[in-house]
Parts: C-alpha cells; structure tokens; sequence
C-alpha cells in the first residue's frame, strides 16, 4: 500500500479516536495526504473539490426535503400519521410496539430523516410504552431502529448523495427500489418485538390508550381506522405527490422536494394551523444548520475520493477481494461484513461518499444492478445508525429517553439480527429492490 494512502488511514483513525467531528476528520486526513503527494497542488485541489462536490443539481432537494421533515414535525403531520398507524395495528396485544415501528415508517417515510423520526415519534411513543408496562430500553432500542426504515422507504436524501456519488444511477429508480426493502425491514422489526415480548410475557401490557403527543396532541389508538386514514390522509398524500409527480414526469425530484416543502407549508400554516409564521424563523434556521452539516460533510468526502481515485484505491480493493474468492455470493457477504463495521463508527452520508466509488466497480464487475448495490449499502449502513459507538439514531434515542447507552444496547440486540436477517434477503433477492423499478420501465 502506498504510504500516502497510509497517512490518509492513519490520520483518519486517530483523529475519529479523538473525537474530533467526521467532516473535520475527512477534510484534514485529505489535506494532509495531498500535503505529501508533493506534485500536486492541496489547496487548490481541496478547494476545487470542496465547491464541485456541492455544486450539484440533485443534492438541490436534500435542503428542502430537511425542511420538509421539521415542518411535519412540528405542524401536526407527524402526530396524524401516529394516529393513523395506532388505528391500524394499537388494538393488537403489544400494540404499542407495532404503532412505534409503524409510525416510524411512515413518518420516516415522508420526511427522510430518521434522527427526525427518533425525535418527533419517540419523544411521545417512548414515555407512553413506558406507561404502558413496557420498558423504557426496549422502548428506546425499538425506536431507534424503526426510525431508520424512513431511509429506505422514499423519498431519501441518502438515495439522493447514493445516486450524485455513484454517476449514472436515477434518483427515481432508488427511490421505487426502496420501498419493498423498507417494509421487509419493518415487517422484520415487528415480528421481532412479537417474539420478545410473546417470550416475556408482557404483550397483554401493550394494547392500551394512550394520548399526548408531539405539539401538545393526543393520538387515540381506539379510533376508527376509517376515521384516522381521513385524518391523516393530507399527510400520507405527500409521498403519493411527491412518487407521482416524478414517475409520471411532472417534475424532477430535486423540484419534487420543492414541492413537499410548499405542500408541508401549506398545511401546516393554513390547513391545521399548528405553526405560526413567528415560529418559522426558528425552522428554516434549525434546517439550515442541518442542511450545513450535510453538505460539509459531502465536499469534504468528495475531496476523500479524489485523493483514494488518484492513489487508485478502489482498483486496488477490487483486485484484493477478486483474489480472494471469484464466488459472488461471497463478495458480496464480504462486502457486507466490511459495510457494517464501517457503520459502527462512521455515520451513513460520509461513508456513501467514501465507499460508494470503492465497492460501486467491484459489484457492477460481478454483474450487480447499481440500483440493487445502493439499496443493500443504504440497508447495511442503516444498521450502523443504531449500533455504538456511533449510532446517531441510538444516541438521540437515549437523549429523548433519558437513558444510557449501556442499558438499551441490550434490548436492541434482538433487533440488530433482525436487520441483519433482512439484509441478507435484500442483498441475495434482488427483485425485493429491483421488481417495481422494472415495473415502472425504470430500468
């Protein structure tokens, strides 16, 4: 291995050891290997870098589906989709479980931030199992992992960076990709929490009432299904819109995230009134500063890849699994295993945009669908959101739950083979990814 790739790993390493935030840690451990290199200008090249990384048309639509996602939350959309999901499945024994994970999805789903779907469904869904007799780091641990189906079930700003880094793959067609993936996910999280609490024997604990909610709301779980779905129908439109309008060519879906930020306004401002126009400031502001991070972190990386393409990193990790075993399925479940201890410490937007050029030419050499690759890389790196030490959706969980990371690890682990099962059926069944792309002549 070259040294100048051994700076950049080192560098890298120790300053993630340090705790020293990954956008930083990208950017310095770049300057210093161009810094090395000698022939090549580093100021220049990072700064080149830097700005083309951002200047990008689709990654348009990951500052507007962030707004999206707060003005749900906090207009009133979120607490409706709660409601419709505590119809559906809160009447059954261990209830609470069932709408935690179905909220998260259809929340996660129409606003494509799973911390967002943590903060807004957890901060009600967690006290109240907690109320219920469930325990407050099962409630947690569920939590956290249910948020992260939002990011495959469309739309996603992960599939958005996914489809920028990766060149040549349609934002469309991830988005369709997604959605099976996402309810195999989901389905996984509730036969799970089916089995853990039929094994403790505290399901007849979970089918309850329960009422509070994000903004000061109630959400009834004894309510009529019919009545819920009128309810929380104006919601749930927003991904018919937004899936609508680009599979049938109205608009692109960097102007489809435009479009859910002007419907969420709409009616959260003039439909159910639960946001005033002195709190807006405030929103656009919080998503502003999300938005900054994200695209911090996407220059830098961008910068990462220029350097790992220039010292030919990802040729050289191509030859190196080639060699080891010419089985697909086998690379495929290296491929896996490296993802997933990638996931424990890096978080999901920097490690798409460093590894997506590394392992892209290898799957795509075996005959892999690029499509079918970025559902599996976004499903396995789901998994790193929810495991330690850099699990974001666990570490907000714990935050909203006033609990330690200690005590929910634990109660997560039945939930990490779940996701884990469910990885293994994305990635070895490619129509569960690729059938509605196909259907829909996407592909």
């Amino acid at each position: 291995m070259n040294p100048e790739v051994l700076i950049l790993l080192f560098m890298f390493a120790g300053l993630l050891v340090l705790n020293v935030p990954i956008a930083i840690c990208i950017g310095l451990a770049t300057v210093a290997t161009l810094a090395s290199l000698g022939e090549v200008p580093t100021a220049y090249v990072v700064a080149q870098r830097l700005s083309s990384g951002v200047s990008s048309f689709p990654l348009l639509a990951i500052p507007f589906f962030i707004l999206a996602g707060f003005l749900m939350g906090e207009g009133g959309m979120a607490r409706r989709v709660m409601g419709f999901a505590a119809s559906l499945v809160g009447k059954s024994a261990g209830g609470l479980a069932y709408v935690n994970t179905l909220s998260c999805m259809l929340f996660g789903a129409v606003s494509g931030s799973a911390a967002a779907a943590v903060s807004s469904i957890g901060g009600f869904m967690i006290p109240q199992m907690e109320q219920k007799g469930f325990k407050r780091e099962f409630a947690v641990a569920l939590t956290a992992c249910s948020a992260t189906t939002g990011l495959l079930i469309p739309p996603s700003n992960i599939m958005i960076v996914f489809a920028v880094v990766s060149g040549n793959v349609s934002v469309a067609a991830l988005f369709l990709a997604g959605v099976v993936p996402g309810l195999v996910v989901g389905f996984a999280l509730m036969v799970t929490s089916f089995l853990v609490l039929r094994r403790k024997n505290t399901a007849d604990r979970g089918a309850a009432s329960a009422a509070g909610g994000p903004a000061g709301g109630t959400v009834p779980i004894h309510v009529p299904i019919g009545k819920a779905l009128v309810d929380a129908l104006p919601s749930l439109a927003l991904m018919v819109i937004v899936l609508g309008g680009i599979l049938g060519g109205i608009f692109s879906p960097t102007e489809a995230s435009a479009v859910a930020v002007a419907y969420c306004l709409i009616m959260s401002l003039a439909v159910y009134r639960e946001i005033t126009w002195a709190k807006l400031p405030n929103i656009l502001l919080r998503s502003a500063q999300t938005t900054a991070v994200v695209m911090f972190l996407v220059g830098t990386s961008q910068a990462m890849s220029w350097v790992l393409a220039f010292e030919q990193v990802p040729q050289m990790v191509s030859a190196a699994l080639l060699e080891l075993s010419s089985n697909p399925l086998m690379i495929l479940l290296l491929i896996n295993v490296l993802l997933l201890v990638v996931g424990t410490f890096m978080d999901m937007t920097p490690a798409v945009l460093i590894f997506t050029p590394i392992f892209l030419p290898v799957v795509v050499e075996l005959g892999m669908d690029p499509v079918h690759f970025g559902i599996v890389m976004i499903a396995n790196l789901c998994i790193g959101l929810c495991t330690p030490p850099v699990g974001t959706c666990l570490f907000v969980g714990c935050s909203v739950g006033k609990t330690t990371l200690a005590r929910v690890v634990p109660s997560a682990i039945p939930y990490f083979i779940a996701m884990a099962i469910a990885l293994l059926l994305i990635t070895y069944v490619p129509a569960i990814s690729l059938a509605l792309p196909r259907l829909f002549g996407l592909m």
